[in-house]
């Protein structure tokens, strides 16, 4: 009887053991989360006390194999609402990120910045309109009187006095009749005197002041353009180190020097500089090219002027040809 027993029990043993490997062999071939949980039939099949009699060791043996699927049927569908909030986490945060980026827009810093910075803006936007607004009248003004005074040239080219030459030209205004004018009015202020060099350097005298009032005037705007280009630079690095000022004192204040602080601050400054640079650029460009303009219009007016002159010196040899003839009858 005792053999029988301990027959019986080792049997048991044998199945305890059994059961115990399928069960190890079923919790490493389940995922992860299966390993949290704990089959309830395996647990209490090692608590059970050995039986008598060895007859109902057979259904033992085989009892550990039903929760195997159990387990991978529990735990396969566990792992996918891991993969759902995962999945769906991924767009939130582009999602928060994607408008602050779509904030840095010009207008946005402009309206952000400082007080300062903002009158600085304004000051270099007014300076860029001022440029553009010189330009397009200097053009205007510069082709208008270029084109006037070539076509006034080539009216008295075949004129033979002075004043044949206002009645080619006619009652119209410009730098030539004025050259004109100067000349006969030389010519009959100085009637009666004998010394024909004097009225040619009185008369000169006259062309001199009517070139340099006509290079007075057509200069008139160069000025603000070279004060723009030479002025609008600093202006805007004055408004960036005050707005970058403004970034250090907001970095202090929030006691953070994340980029995502620091950048927008920093941005604000620095519109300032590239709005300087566009009102700078332009005017310094467009105030060399009405330097060159303009020279050659002066040269337009010194040949007017030499026209006039030598338009005067025959009339003063006619005169006095004509005074010598009359002499000599």
């Amino acid at each position: 009887m005792k053999t029988m027993t301990s027959k019986a029990s080792l049997a048991a043993a044998k199945a305890s053991l059994a059961a115990a490997a399928m069960l190890a062999a079923a919790w490493l071939a389940s995922p992860v989360s299966a390993q949290t949980q704990t089959p309830p039939a395996p647990a209490q099949s090692a608590a059970q006390p050995a039986p008598a009699n060895p007859a109902p060791t057979a259904p033992a043996a085989t009892a550990p194999s039903a929760p195997a699927p159990s387990a991978s049927t529990v735990t396969a569908p566990a792992a996918s609402p891991a993969a759902a909030v995962s999945t769906t986490a991924k767009p939130d945060a582009a999602t928060a990120v994607a408008p602050a980026m779509k904030e840095l827009s010009p207008w946005v810093m402009f309206m952000s910045a400082d007080v300062i910075v903002k009158a600085v803006m304004i000051g270099l936007a007014f300076a860029s309109l001022v440029t553009w607004t010189v330009f397009i009248a200097k053009s205007v003004e510069l082709s208008v009187a270029s084109t006037k005074l070539r076509s006034a040239l080539k009216k008295i080219a075949e004129t033979r006095s002075l004043a044949e030459a206002q009645m080619a030209l006619g009652a119209k205004e410009g730098i030539l009749p004025s050259f004109l004018a100067a000349a006969l009015r030389e010519a009959r202020m100085s009637a009666g005197l004998s010394s024909d060099a004097g009225i040619k350097e009185r008369a000169a005298s006259s062309f001199s002041e009517i070139v340099r009032a006509e290079a007075r005037r057509i200069r008139i705007g160069m000025g603000v353009l070279a004060t723009i280009g030479s002025t609008s630079p600093f202006v805007g690095l004055f408004g960036t180190v005050w707005g970058i000022m403004n970034s250090f004192i907001g970095i202090s204040k929030s006691q953070t020097t994340n980029l995502a602080v620091v950048a927008p601050g920093i941005a604000e400054a620095l519109l300032a500089t590239a709005i300087g640079l566009v009102a700078a650029i332009p005017a310094v460009i467009i105030y060399n090219h009405f330097s060159r303009v303009t020279k050659g219009y002066l040269e337009l007016v010194n040949r007017a002027s030499g026209a006039a002159a030598r338009l005067l010196s025959r009339d003063l040899d006619r005169s006095h040809g004509s005074m010598h003839s009359r002499a000599a009858e």
